[in-house]
């Protein structure tokens, strides 16, 4: 799920359940397709399970500023990290997406997943965050 600095929703993109999130990186960014040029992703706040070469890579390529923590875990030689920019005071407004899931979770039909065809979960999430999008809103 992309989500902006409020938590609202800008893109989504599902897939089973083993298949790592990071994975699913580049999908939902090139999902989220804004109407005006300008409102394109310009700085991406995730956690440490994101801190991958292949996303790095993707961000400078596309022009997006990274935000992710160093995972000690990617590197054999602790010695050796490398150094990366990372804003601790942007990290911490990482929250929203995390607001969000808390939101989607009081959608009992949604969380657990119950849908065996993915069109049929994807409207239902989609619908939720319609209804999500007009409580802010309204």
């Amino acid at each position: 799920m992309l989500v902006d600095q409020n938590g609202t929703p800008l893109s989504c993109v599902v897939s089973p359940a083993n298949i790592h999130d990071s994975r699913l990186y580049k999908p939902t960014i090139e999902a989220f397709a804004p109407s005006e040029k300008e409102l394109k992703v310009k700085t991406i706040t995730a956690d440490a399970a994101y801190d991958t070469l292949e996303i790095r890579t993707y961000n400078n390529q596309n022009g997006i500023q990274t935000n992710i923590p160093i995972n000690k875990r990617n590197t054999k030689d602790p010695e050796n990290r490398r150094a990366e920019q990372f804003d601790l005071d942007l990290y911490k407004k990482r929250g929203a997406v995390e607001r969000f899931f808390s939101w989607i979770e009081a959608f009992k039909k949604i969380v657990p997943r119950h849908e065996r065809k993915e069109g049929s979960f994807i409207g239902l999430v989609l619908f939720a965050c319609g209804i999500m999008i007009y409580r802010v809103l309204g």
